[in-house]
């Protein structure tokens, strides 16, 4: 699993002219599934966004995670995430978690993170989403699981 993590001031998300997911403070994270992934690497990535490091301490030093600041967190499933880029002038999708297995491992990871953690939002599977944000810093992560 692949989570694209931003530091954001606050960050939303729109379907269709309605905001489905908005956060102040926290972690904007678009979240791919690639083929091969399991509950337990959902549950490893959901475990590394609430304990990654990315906030600054007293001295200004990136010393304290989302769990610490208390911060929100959005979730957004990014199917093109899993593309396979490495040859071409077009991104193949091959290495992508099927839609229904993306679906499934995804609601898994908003299930647990929502079990775990105090202000949870998320995007809508499938949907053209309009997403928006203010990277504080900017602060961008790619992680894996």
């Amino acid at each position: 699993m692949i989570g694209l993590l931003q530091r954001v001031s606050c960050g939303r998300v729109e379907v269709e002219n309605r905001v489905v997911g908005e956060i102040a403070t926290g972690l904007l994270v678009l979240v791919g599934v690639e083929r091969g992934d399991t509950a337990a690497r959902a549950d490893r990535l959901v475990e590394r966004l609430l304990g990654y490091r990315v906030f600054p301490d007293e001295a200004g030093r990136m010393n304290r995670s989302l769990r610490d600041i208390d911060g929100g967190l959005l979730l957004i499933p990014q199917f093109t995430l899993a593309a396979d880029t490495r040859k071409g002038m077009r991104p193949g999708f091959s290495t992508a978690a099927a839609p229904e297995e993306g679906r499934r491992l995804f609601d898994l990871m908003v299930a647990q993170a929502r079990a775990r953690h105090g202000c949870v939002a998320e995007g809508v599977f499938g949907a053209d989403m309009q997403v928006s944000l203010t990277n504080s810093g900017p602060v961008t992560f790619w992680l894996q699981a």
